[in-house]
């Protein structure tokens, strides 16, 4: 399958906290993905994962039994190898805007620096899970998520080490562009499980240095490429 992609206005070299707002952070055609990848095939391709590598199996709530799985059978793919899973969506403040709204217990870092949750659309990885497969997973790789039946891009760029571990969280930008009439916040998230995560391995599908530092995505177009090749590539893959 040859996919065209769409020639859009991101922009290059930004100053990353001009856009650290909690209501005017970075335009979601920033880091959305080329309409012409079939979000809805990719999304139901991936609720039928079966392979369940060790450890992968983590609750959406505290206190709640829903739980979810990260799946494998994308991960030994030669071009575009993902785990994916499919869960809700909790609003993750950790780094510089851990005083978000509903998130008293946030922390001031990320796994991979101190990112900005209103300025970098991001997910989040179980940290047990993260640790077994950190050779793949090194921080900073390219992921996807499908909501909506649209796809955004960002990066791995924290865990979750609560006791029990959660899965199925992003960002304060991701969560919000994803279900923008919600107000979703540090304590009130996207309870139905119909999201759609993956995350790319290897060094090669990690957001070099060059667009992205230690608080803000300073390339967008950077980001909204590679995830563009990555999708391509795993669309090819699947057959889809």
């Amino acid at each position: 399958m040859i996919i065209g992609f769409s020639s859009a206005a991101i922009p290059t070299h930004i100053d990353g906290a001009s856009y650290n707002k909690p209501s005017a952070g970075p335009s979601k055609a920033w880091f959305a993905g080329d309409t012409s990848l079939p979000a809805s095939k990719i999304a139901s391709a991936a609720a039928k994962a079966t392979k369940v590598p060790s450890d992968a199996t983590y609750i959406l709530e505290a206190g709640k039994s829903p739980k979810a799985t990260i799946h494998s059978d994308w991960a030994s793919f030669s071009k575009g190898a993902a785990y994916i899973w499919v869960a809700d969506m909790d609003v993750d403040c950790d780094g510089i805007d851990y005083k978000c709204k509903g998130n008293p217990d946030g922390q001031d870092e990320t796994n991979f620096g101190a990112l900005a949750a209103y300025e970098v659309p991001w997910i989040v990885i179980p940290d047990k899970f993260a640790t077994k497969y950190k050779s793949k997973l090194t921080g900073n790789n390219i992921a996807a998520v499908v909501c909506d039946g649209k796809i955004f891009y960002g990066v791995f760029a924290d865990t979750d080490g609560d006791s029990p571990e959660e899965i199925g969280e992003a960002s304060w930008l991701m969560a919000r562009t994803c279900f923008p009439t919600e107000d979703l916040n540090g304590n009130n998230g996207h309870t139905k499980a119909d999201v759609t995560y993956i995350v790319f391995t290897g060094d090669k599908a990690v957001l070099p240095s060059s667009a992205i530092n230690k608080n803000y995505i300073t390339d967008f177009d950077a980001l909204t490429k590679m995830g563009n090749e990555f999708m391509t590539d795993l669309v090819e893959q699947l057959g889809l």
